[in-house]
């Protein structure tokens, strides 16, 4: 087997937040990241496709393809944006790291054709990151319409 990573970037903002909580209950538990008005980070995004290499092109999957499908699919929805209030795909879903991965996941294996989605790495920092492989997760999405969302001038 052989493994593939294309390596991406991308800049966001995000607020986590949990409508079900009280806003002490935010506070405590996600401090700083809890910011009204969100936070932003540069992210990374690392996506490895396995497989055995095509005898005719040598490929497990084209990274040019691989490339153009991340940016179709996830960056040009995401860059550039506030997680909670401009991506369709994450609307109701706190968008800590893990989340978003599992949901980036879920985009790219419907649209990976060569080789299979092995593992994501999602970097928040140098420091953070989440790595995802794929396993069965259910993320709950909460009711968007009872959180109270800024106003950006």
């Amino acid at each position: 087997m052989v493994y593939v990573t294309r390596k991406c970037h991308f800049s966001a903002s995000h607020r986590l937040y949990n409508p079900e909580f009280s806003a002490e209950k935010n506070e405590a538990i996600f401090d700083k990241c809890n910011n009204f008005y969100g936070h932003g980070h540069n992210y990374v995004l690392e996506v490895t496709v396995a497989g055995i290499p095509d005898p005719e092109t040598g490929y497990v999957i084209d990274l040019k393809k691989l490339r153009d499908i991340m940016e179709e699919k996830i960056i040009e929805k995401v860059d550039h944006k506030h997680l909670n209030y401009d991506v369709d795909f994450l609307q109701g879903i706190i968008p800590t790291a893990e989340n978003v991965a599992i949901v980036f996941w879920q985009i790219l294996d419907l649209n990976i054709k060569s080789g299979k989605l092995h593992s994501i790495k999602l970097y928040e920092s140098e420091n953070n990151f989440v790595e995802y492989f794929g396993e069965p997760v259910t993320i709950k999405r909460q009711n968007v319409s009872h959180q109270p969302q800024p106003e950006f001038a």
